[in-house]
């Protein structure tokens, strides 16, 4: 069974087990974060820079908002 982490609230530790995901990509969705508020939906993930359509695909099954 996959474990569903929400991209709101998870921590750096649980963004990095995200397939491609290393620690500077999960600081940038922390920071992404903490200056534009929650993401609204996951699709919203890709305003993050260096997490495009390919990457997305990879961990959308793995990722929530709520």
């Amino acid at each position: 069974q996959k474990k569903i982490i929400n991209i709101n609230t998870a921590a750096k530790e649980d963004l990095v087990r995200l397939p491609g995901i290393g620690p500077s990509l999960a600081e940038a969705v922390i920071e992404y974060r903490n200056t534009k508020g929650a993401f609204k939906d996951k699709e919203e993930i890709k305003s993050v820079r260096g997490i495009g359509p390919a990457k997305f695909e990879r961990i959308k099954d793995y990722i929530k908002t709520e």
